[in-house]
C-alpha cells in the first residue's frame, strides 16, 4: 500500500487543527519537563531520587488504570475527551505557581499534583492516539506521524532553551504557566475538528469491560509482530527512564551545569530529531518499520555511551556541553527516525475498534516501566554513582536491540496492513 507523501497530509480536513494542538501543547510539555526537574533539584533542594519519584508519579496512573481507560475510550467519542483533559491539565499546572507563592509547595505536594496530571494525561493520550486514525486515512498515518514528529523536534529544540531562560528569569514555578496556556490552545484547536464519531460510539458495550480489555491484550501480545514490538518497547522505556532521570541529576548536580546550559544540550537532540523525522517516511518505506527502529535503537546505544564518558573533573564547561550535545544529537536523530515508524505501523495494522485498547495497552505498560525505571535510576545514582548507573542502563538498551533484531519485528513493513 502506498503512503501519501507528507506534503499532502495538511490537505486532509481536520489534520492541521490536530497538528496545531499537538505542536503547541508539545512545546509547553518540554518547558514543564525541565522546569519541574529544576524545581525539585534547585528550588526545593531535592535529590536524584526525588526526581525519580516525580517521574514515577507522572506515569503511575498508566500502570494502575491504563488498560481500563483504553477500553473506555474505545466506547466513547474521542474529541470531547481530548478537550476535557486539556482543560483539566491547564488548571492543574496553573495551580503550581499559586501554591509556590503561597508557601504551600513542597516535593510531596508536587508529586501528588503530578500524579493527578498523569490521570488526565492518560485519558488524553489514549484519546489522541486513537483519534488520529479517524482524522486521516490509514495510508497517511506514517506521513501524519512524521509531521507531528517534526513539530515535536522543533519543540524539543526550543522548549528546553525557552525553559532554561524562563527559569533563570522568572523561576521554575512560573515557567509551567507556559504549558498551562498551551493546553488551553490545544483544547480550542481540537474543538474545531469535525469528525463523525457517532457510528463508533458505544460499540461493543454489551460484551462487558473485562472481555474488551482481554481482547485488547490478546490483540497486542498474540500478534506475531506487535507482540515482540510491544515487549521491546517496554524494555526500551525501562532503560530510557533510568537514563533520563540520571542524566538530569548528573548534568545539574555533578557537572554543575546551569538550567540554561543543560537546556542547550537538550536542544541539540531537538535539532537532529527534526532531521530524523524529516526522513522518517522515506527511510521507513525503504527499510521497513522494523529494520528502521532496530537500527535507531543501536544508534541510541552509541549516543548514551558518548554521554557516559563525559569528563567529570575540572574540564572546561564548553567541552562538557559539547560532548553532551553530541550524545543528545545522536539520540535525537535516532528518535526522530524511529518514532513515526513505530507509531504508524502499529496503528496501521490495528482495526479502529481496537485502537484505544491497543494504544493504551502498549503505552500503559511502557509507562509502568517508567514507574519502575525512573526511581530505580535515581536510587542507583545515589547509591553507586551517576556514570555506573548510566552504563547499566546502556547495557539494557543493548539487550532490547538484540531482542528486536532476532524477533519477527525485524520484518515489519508498512505494507503489512494490505496482507
Amino acid at each position: 500500500m502506498a503512503v501519501r507523501d507528507p506534503e499532502d497530509v495538511f490537505r486532509i480536513p481536520g489534520y492541521f487543527a490536530f497538528w496545531s494542538a499537538y505542536t503547541v501543547s508539545g512545546f509547553g510539555t518540554y518547558v514543564t519537563t525541565l522546569a519541574l526537574q529544576v524545581l525539585v533539584l534547585l528550588t526545593l533542594h531535592g535529590t536524584a531520587a526525588d526526581v525519580g519519584l516525580l517521574n514515577a508519579a507522572r506515569w503511575l496512573p498508566y500502570l494502575l488504570l491504563g488498560v481500563i481507560v483504553g477500553a473506555l475510550v474505545d466506547r466513547r467519542r474521542r474529541r470531547p475527551i481530548l478537550i476535557g483533559t486539556d482543560l483539566a491539565r491547564a488548571v492543574l499546572l496553573g495551580a503550581i505557581p499559586i501554591l509556590y507563592i503561597a508557601g504551600w509547595l513542597n516535593t510531596a505536594v508536587l508529586i501528588v499534583f503530578v500524579a493527578f496530571f498523569g490521570v488526565f494525561s492518560l485519558f488524553g493520550d489514549a484519546a489522541s492516539q486513537s483519534f488520529l486514525p479517524r482524522v486521516v486515512p490509514k495510508r497517511s498515518l506514517l506521513a501524519a506521524h512524521a509531521r507531528t514528529d517534526q513539530s515535536d523536534a522543533v519543540a524539543q529544540t526550543s522548549g528546553p532553551l525557552v525553559a532554561g531562560g524562563l527559569v533563570a528569569l522568572a523561576g521554575a514555578p512560573l515557567a509551567v504557566l507556559v504549558d498551562a496556556a498551551s493546553y488551553l490552545f490545544s483544547a480550542l484547536a481540537v474543538s474545531r475538528i469535525h469528525v463523525d464519531e457517532t457510528r463508533q460510539e458505544g460499540a461493543g458495550q454489551s460484551r462487558g469491560l473485562r472481555s474488551e480489555i482481554a481482547e485488547g491484550l490478546r490483540w497486542v501480545y498474540r500478534h506475531r509482530v506487535l507482540g515482540p514490538m510491544a515487549i521491546g518497547s517496554h524494555g526500551w522505556f525501562l532503560f530510557n527512564s533510568m537514563l533520563g532521570t540520571v542524566f538530569v541529576s548528573f548534568a545539574l548536580l555533578d557537572l554543575h551545569l546551569s538550567a540554561l546550559q543543560f537546556g542547550i544540550t537538550l536542544a541539540a537532540a531537538g535539532v537532529t530529531a527534526l532531521v530524523g523525522s524529516s526522513y522518517s517516511t522515506r527511510v521507513g518505506l525503504r527499510w521497513g518499520a522494523g529494520r528502521t527502529v532496530i537500527v535507531c535503537d543501536a544508534l541510541m546505544v552509541v549516543a548514551w555511551a558518548v554521554i557516559a564518558v563525559v569528563p567529570t573533573g575540572h574540564s572546561p564547561t564548553w567541552i562538557v556541553i559539547a560532548i553532551l550535545a553530541v550524545g543528545q544529537s545522536l539520540y535525537g536523530l535516532a528518535l526522530g527516525l524511529s518514532n513515526a515508524n513505530e507509531m504508524g505501523y502499529r496503528q496501521l495494522v490495528t482495526p479502529d475498534r481496537l485502537q484505544g485498547r491497543m494504544n493504551t495497552t502498549i503505552r500503559s505498560a511502557n509507562r509502568a516501566m517508567i514507574v519502575i525505571g525512573a526511581p530505580l535510576g535515581g536510587f542507583l545514582a545515589v547509591a553507586i554513582g551517576y556514570q555506573p548507573t548510566l552504563w547499566i542502563a546502556i547495557a539494557g538498551f543493548v539487550v532490547v536491540t538484540v531482542f528486536l533484531a532476532v524477533s519477527p519485528f525485524r520484518h515489519a513493513r508498512h505494507s503489512d496492513a494490505a496482507q
